[in-house]
């Protein structure tokens, strides 16, 4: 028994010393504002949170096991793997939730794996679900934390969520910013020309802080054991697989639907709403639009890292129940404390000295009360792991608003930090790119930029060989129409982005220029990502409505609506149009997204029932988001989590923020720059995976086909296939012939997609005259609004359709053009709208730009 007090003194202890370090750490903070380095240099060490830990975070390092996801497919297997075993408790943060997200599809054939009957199962079970989401500006954005809220709370008295922050706008001030017009009638865009005051009467404050800013960390810990973090929320639009389809018309059966009701999504198109009711109108016609894919990449981790993880859940939960719930429904929740290892409602006192010696027992891994299935786990795990856990360590960005601590940054320190040491090599996968090089760059501060030029110089005056890739969206924020007034913030976004990497006097490449590299696209180059599909609009569905007197449309909201609440309920059109179908001969394919992935039927040879014309119109092609947030540096060590790569991630004082720092330690022998190298096998093999995804370089993922990859860490360890042809080709990121292979097939894919769809951004668009000849005039663009009302223009097709007018040949013309495209990658637009200069925002629109920091 005295070892136990022993040991539990001295984490008292080291406890004490811990938070008097971080009062001390506040006291030298004070309120004065803190930049990331100094204009000329890349320091990342600073006064932060606690300065005991490596990046100055408030976790050391520490160890577990950990596997990646490569897209929502496999990781939200994983994730309902481990709901479905809870025993004990499910702990969520996320920006967005959606209590009817599928976690398996499709929907027709996982009924059960509905997020919110999942958690409603585990709370009968008796598991403790504490969720906290962000609660949202309804002025700005759709996601509806209420509803997630009352949804799930209204399920079972063992789910509690939290939303924060509260956002308490001054009507007055409102009305007044926004030239007399209510809230209400404002569209999200019109906030790109609200006055500051009106914003932050919009947003509310926190002391002197005004809450333009989000929590947007992504973590689920289930059972204080196995936790999953990275760039997923458990929402809508963020399912999909490495093929990514586009098209969700299934004319023959309407149970192939893999992407429900509001879950069919394109953000371009239409934006989400209503999503607090399952039936809202979906203006998403899935006969004429695709979808935006949505590429994401996530852990998951066993082992002492967990622990710090929870510690960061029960430090969030804490500090919103003393700042919002202990006025706000009063009683109804508790804080948390970690007690023996098991975190405990305070109000909770041990019944007696044994109840407390049991916990004593847990907390040193020392119970003989976890039960057989315990022991069992920790014995085949010994069994199993036959390798040295990896280093992990924890970073965040958080501040007083967020969490109620002096700002911390150590997520742009390890990047920074990643960055400025690595030796060969940095692929960074990210959904912004906003940085600065110097204080010049104001409003934009942090300046991981300046490290990735100073890294560079150095390559290059030392005549080492070295690359940085950077991948993000082509238009990050989904608009559309880049040249309508509702793109505002958008065209904001990318002007910053543009002025971070080659343009404005002080972005990457001008100053790398400046310091000599004149031949800076050796040691960096940027990347988008973008597919096409084929919507199956094919003779099947003609039949099939002409027979049910029921048209598709209609019947596939027939098909949402009996997957709403309870148990699946037919509807009249959903049963009519299924009868009908049933009787029709059906080869036309639901997707060809497999023809651009590795061992896919060459587009040409692919099956269509219906006409040529009606086959060229079914084409469609859009961007592939990418929401990714990771940096992988000489295939050694990896950063990833939530943050994006901007002042809003990085900087501590705006959004909150969570990464994992990983280093395996287990070798794997490769190659680097033609020699051979050893590379850590966790880190190698994501970034072998994402070369191989974004090159078409993997099989077509089925969404109904798991295998080892799509398990939780603690079930089964990573499945890569080590040594494969297609590995081969993209083992050595600084070999001459992958370079080549990259490159190549960015420009093929790119002038494909430039001839066959017309997208933007693109350089063929220098100025908005061009902007409308190769864009604007071919186009019926969702949302405009056109002076004669609806678009009569019988030469326009819908965005993202083919441009008819490229093709005298036809369809099969089309096809030979699409037959090139292998994979999703395309080139960055360095030319797009470069003659606007630095006016690219404020073109005619009237940015306000005493609020442009919220776009940085």
């Amino acid at each position: 028994m005295d070892r136990f007090f022993n040991k539990a003194k001295d984490r008292l202890e080291q406890g004490l010393k811990e938070v008097q370090q971080h009062a001390q750490s506040a006291l030298n903070l004070g309120d004065k504002e803190h930049s990331h380095t100094h204009d000329g240099a890349c320091d990342h060490h600073h006064d932060n949170y606690n300065s005991s830990n490596r990046f100055q975070s408030f976790a050391p390092q520490t160890s577990g096991d950990v596997k990646w996801y490569v897209d929502g497919a496999s990781y939200f297997w994983a994730v309902s793997m481990a709901l479905e075993n809870a025993k004990e408790s499910i702990y969520i943060l996320d920006w967005w939730l959606s209590p009817e997200l599928y976690l398996r599809r499709p929907p027709a054939h996982n009924e059960r794996y509905r997020l919110d009957k999942m958690l409603h199962a585990a709370a009968e079970r008796g598991v403790d679900v504490r969720i906290i989401v962000y609660k949202e500006v309804a002025a700005a954005l759709t996601c509806d934390s209420a509803h997630t809220k009352h949804a799930l709370e209204g399920l079972h008295q063992n789910i509690k969520v939290f939303r924060h922050p509260d956002h308490t706008p001054n009507s007055k001030e409102v009305i007044s910013g926004f030239s007399g017009l209510s809230i209400k009638t404002y569209k999200p865009g019109d906030l790109a020309k609200a006055s500051t005051g009106a914003l932050a009467s919009i947003y509310g404050q926190f002391g002197d802080t005004v809450l333009y800013w989000a929590h947007h960390e992504k973590l689920c810990v289930v059972d204080r054991r196995v936790a999953f973090m990275g760039g997923l929320d458990m929402c809508f639009g963020r399912w999909d697989t490495m093929s990514h389809p586009i098209s969700d018309a299934h004319p023959g059966n309407l149970d192939n639907i893999i992407f429900p009701g509001q879950d069919f999504n394109n953000a371009r198109a239409f934006d989400f709403e209503g999503v607090n009711d399952w039936n809202h109108p979906n203006k998403l016609d899935r006969s004429k639009n695709g979808r935006m894919g949505w590429s994401d990449i996530t852990v998951s981790m066993v082992g002492p890292i967990v622990t710090n993880l929870l510690d960061h859940f029960v430090d969030r939960w804490n500090f919103i129940q003393d700042e919002k719930y202990s006025k706000k429904d009063a009683g109804k929740y508790n804080k948390l404390s970690i007690e023996g290892g098991a975190v405990v409602e305070e109000h909770h006192i041990p019944r007696n000295m044994h109840e407390m010696h049991g916990r004593f027992r847990r907390f040193m891994g020392d119970d003989d009360d976890e039960g057989e299935q315990g022991r069992q786990h920790d014995s085949q795990r010994r069994t199993d792991e036959r390798h040295e856990s990896a280093a992990i360590q924890l970073c965040r960005s958080c501040c007083e608003w967020s969490a109620g601590h002096p700002t911390e940054h150590s997520i742009a320190n390890a990047y920074m930090d990643a960055i400025t040491n690595a030796k060969h090599f940095v692929y960074i996968e990210n959904q912004f790119f906003i940085t600065a090089t110097s204080d010049a760059q104001k409003p934009v501060t942090n300046k991981i930029g300046l490290c990735i030029v100073n890294r560079i110089v150095k390559a290059h005056e030392a005549g080492e060989d070295f690359r940085i890739v950077v991948i993000m969206p082509a238009v990050p924020a989904f608009a559309g129409d880049l040249k309508s007034d509702g793109a505002l913030g958008t065209r904001a976004i990318l002007e910053f982005q543009y002025q971070s990497i080659s343009r404005g006097g002080h972005s990457i490449i001008e100053v790398l220029q400046q310091r000599g590299v004149t031949d800076w696209q050796r040691y960096i180059g940027f990347y988008n990502l973008r597919n096409y599909d084929r919507l199956n609009t094919s003779s099947t569905m003609q039949r099939a409505e002409e027979q049910s007197g029921v048209s598709y449309d209609q019947a596939r909201q027939g098909y949402d609506q009996q997957h709403n609440e309870g148990p699946p309920q037919r509807t009249e059109a959903y049963s009519r149009y299924q009868y009908a179908a049933a009787k029709q001969e059906d080869s036309t394919w639901d997707t060809v997204s497999s023809c651009y992935m590795e061992g896919g039927m060459d587009i040409r040879q692919v099956p269509w029932n219906g006409s040529p014309e009606a086959e060229m119109d079914a084409f469609i092609s859009e961007e592939l988001y990418i929401h990714s947030k990771v940096l992988i540096a000489d295939d050694r060590l990896v950063i990833c989590g939530s943050a994006n790569l901007n002042d809003r991630s990085q900087l501590g004082n705006h959004d909150s923020e969570i990464a994992v720092v990983i280093e395996d330690p287990t070798p794997v022998e490769s190659r680097m720059a033609g020699r051979p190298y050893t590379a850590s096998k966790f880190a190698a093999s994501l970034r072998r995976q994402l070369f191989r995804k974004h090159l078409g370089l993997v099989p077509d993922q089925r969404w109904d086909k798991p295998t080892a990859a799509w398990t939780p860490v603690d079930a089964d360890p990573q499945d890569y296939d080590w040594g494969s042809n297609s590995d081969r080709l993209v083992e050595d990121p600084l070999g001459q012939d992958f370079l080549r292979l990259w490159s190549d097939t960015a420009r093929t894919n790119t002038e494909v997609f430039s001839k066959v769809f017309h997208p933007v951004p693109n350089d063929a668009v220098r100025n908005w005259q061009q902007y409308d000849e190769f864009f604007s005039r071919h186009f019926v663009i969702p949302g405009n609004e056109y002076k004669n009302g609806e678009d009569k223009d019988p030469n326009r097709v819908p965005y993202g359709h083919v441009v008819k007018s490229e093709f005298p040949g036809g369809v099969g013309e089309v096809k030979d053009w699409l037959s090139r495209v292998r994979g999703t990658l395309i080139d960055f637009s360095h030319e797009f709208l470069v003659e606007l200069g630095d006016d690219l925002a404020m073109e005619g629109f009237g940015l306000n730009f005493a609020t442009k920091e919220i776009y940085t």
